[in-house]
């Protein structure tokens, strides 16, 4: 192979989420998220699981630094648990014990020369706020906005890169449409109004950012899957648009752009699903972000299909491997999609991308303290080769996340999948680096492939 050496003070990392490690769901006054309620609704989670304990993060935190110190990373994504922060959602007090886990963390990683990379919410809606409406409720976006404030006042001085939330996409469509994530809500209209309120915390949180004057940059992280038609007929190849449109155009053009994509608008709105539209909140959703963070892991085919009510598709399985989840692996997916998004999207504002997520679910098996996992190894170096020749494209780039640095709590998928270069035993918690985690240290050590 031929070097892929990477940019000067790329950032290698790999991502987590508070949920899935952490743990502690209870403890340091910490309140119930959506997430503990409904990982305790019997029904929900793959065999009755749920992250009640999870990597039990929140007490090995300082020997998982550690693993990632032996890694070489030089970042590390992570969320902040919005309930162990306020417990009830909101308030004039914030929990300090829950601040003190936090400031520990990033206290910890800046000493291992790891920079701390914030996600404000990861999808751990406080209960007490579902019960209020929760992202159906306007207010919940100010009162999102009043918790990021509070923590850009206590690690903004240490914290360089934020992120607002974390695939705002999952959160409404499977959290408030089809109920496969919490809140289990199963309401067409009101996934569309959920997914407004958090474009419209994202905002507010970017406005409050700016007023902190806190030196650092702000962004969003947003899941993508680049849409391929199925054939070259104009059904297909509209489908294909329709589709783009809703996972992909919907949150991006709002936040870039000002505007829903009037396509998939005018579809939405024939069917009745749609709200009538503040202007001023697209003037604050829109306010300019520092970068765009990119979450990648396959790509979709789409065909039409006229018996599918929502869009008129459906998605065509491709002839590539597929991982533990059932997921094509595309590497190319992801070349494509950085070209797309720098060239119609952040190269006009000269704002940077980072791959904040990106990586796969294998049927990892531990043997005499070991797990081989040459699949896993095989996607990373895949998708790093596609980010490199991305880079060579002219497109900006500055870092690349492993997701993830622990086999976690999987959602609704519940332990039974893992996605970590990092194998955690959960009866006991010890943690066992795979093979792809040593490979990872070679890439972190390198900044780039040389294998």
């Amino acid at each position: 192979m031929t070097k892929r050496i990477f940019p000067s003070g790329f950032l290698w990392g790999t991502a987590t989420a508070a949920y899935q490690i952490e743990g502690a769901y209870n403890e340091d006054g910490k309140g119930e998220s959506i997430w503990d309620r409904f990982s305790h609704t019997p029904g929900t989670i793959s065999q009755f699981q749920n992250g009640d304990i999870a990597c039990d993060h929140y007490h090995r935190w300082q020997e998982d630094i550690e693993l990632m110190a032996g890694l070489h990373l030089n970042a590390y994504r992570f969320s902040v648990a919005w309930p162990r922060i306020f417990p009830d959602g909101r308030g004039n007090v914030p929990n300090e014990k829950g601040l003190a886990f936090y400031n520990r963390l990033v206290d910890a990683l800046l000493a291992k020369h790891i920079q701390p990379v914030v996600t404000l919410y990861h999808w751990d809606l406080p209960q007490a706020l579902e019960d209020q409406g929760g992202w159906l409720n306007p207010d919940t976006s100010h009162y999102f906005a009043d918790y990021a404030q509070v923590m850009f006042k206590s690690l903004g001085d240490r914290v360089a890169l934020w992120i607002t939330l974390n695939e705002p996409w999952v959160s409404a469509f499977v959290g408030y449409q089809n109920g496969i994530h919490a809140p289990g809500k199963r309401d067409a209209k009101g996934s569309f109004i959920a997914a407004h309120h958090l474009l419209l915390a994202h905002g507010l949180a970017v406005r409050s950012y700016r007023e902190s004057q806190t030196c650092g940059r702000i962004g969003i992280t947003l899941n993508f899957t680049p849409m391929y038609p199925a054939s070259n007929k104009t059904e297909d190849q509209a489908a294909a648009i329709r589709n783009d449109g809703y996972v992909n155009r919907w949150f991006l053009d709002a936040i870039v752009r000002g505007q829903y994509p009037q396509d998939v608008w005018d579809w939405f709105m024939k069917k009745g699903w749609l709200f009538s539209l503040n202007p001023e909140d697209m003037k604050i959703i829109s306010l300019p972000i520092d970068f765009l963070g990119v979450n990648y892991y396959t790509r979709g085919i789409i065909a039409a299909d006229p018996n599918n009510p929502f869009l008129g598709a459906k998605s065509i399985l491709g002839s590539g491997k597929r991982s533990a989840m059932g997921w094509e692996m595309y590497p190319l997916g992801l070349y494509d999609l950085l070209l797309r998004l720098w060239k119609e999207y952040m190269a006009p504002m000269q704002k940077p991308l980072y791959v904040t997520e990106n990586g796969v679910a294998v049927d990892d098996n531990l043997k005499k303290g070991k797990v081989h996992d040459t699949k896993r190894i095989q996607y990373l170096q895949a998708h790093i080769e596609q980010v490199f020749k991305a880079i060579q494209a002219g497109v900006n780039v500055r870092g690349y996340f492993v997701w993830s640095l622990l086999d976690n709590f999987e959602w609704a998928q519940g332990y039974s999948k893992r996605f970590g270069i990092v194998y955690t035993d959960y009866p006991t918690q010890k943690r066992i680096i795979k093979s792809s985690g040593y490979f990872y240290k070679q890439v972190c050590e390198e900044n780039g492939l040389v294998q």
